[in-house]
């Protein structure tokens, strides 16, 4: 969870052509699963796409969205710079000590990933629902492993084979100092 303090001030609001006052404003955010199928069932599109293809008006909503306590609806047209900046960090952050290596060649996916299916990974790897409240990144990860794990062990070619024993070999016989 991410709290954030957004300072109180006047402002104008052209649509309705008032000011508007705000008294300073503690946001408690999450980005989660929950968060994200909020905002798509409002906007009828995937999020975890660029964050440059959704308007400013798209990214405050995903900040209400993310709001886990009540807060005065205007407080989120004065949010500064240093907010959106740290949102956004967030947002980002991996949330996990886990680290993934890329395989030489490996062609990412195209499949576009919506909260349904996020769901349907949960389902599959049978994580448990209470999960679709952890840091989004987190619980992806979690499903990465889940999927890693879940698959059959890769055979080996007859020349990888050949080619590991022949250096487990030569690690031997430099330990022992035996010719063979």
């Amino acid at each position: 969870m991410l709290t954030i303090i957004v300072p109180g001030r006047e402002a104008w609001d052209e649509a309705t052509e008032s000011f508007i006052n705000t008294k300073t404003c503690k946001l408690q955010l999450e980005h989660s699963l929950v968060s994200v199928s909020k905002w798509e069932s409002k906007w009828c599109k995937a999020f975890l796409s660029e964050i440059n293809d959704k308007s400013q008006e798209e990214v405050i909503d995903y900040i209400r969205c993310m709001t886990i306590n009540q807060v005065d609806p205007n407080v989120y047209y004065l949010l500064t710079k240093e907010n959106i900046r740290q949102i956004m960090d967030y947002i980002n952050a991996p949330m996990s000590a886990t680290t993934f290596s890329e395989m030489p060649g490996a062609k990412r996916s195209r499949e576009v990933v919506t909260s349904e299916l996020i769901y349907y990974w949960m389902v599959a790897s049978q994580i448990p629902f209470e999960c679709q409240k952890w840091h989004l990144n987190r619980l992806l990860n979690l499903i990465r492993i889940c999927g890693i794990k879940n698959q059959p062990p890769k055979k080996m070619k007859r020349n990888e084979i050949l080619s590991r024993n022949a250096s487990l070999n030569a690690a031997r016989r430099a330990k022992l100092g035996t010719p063979g």
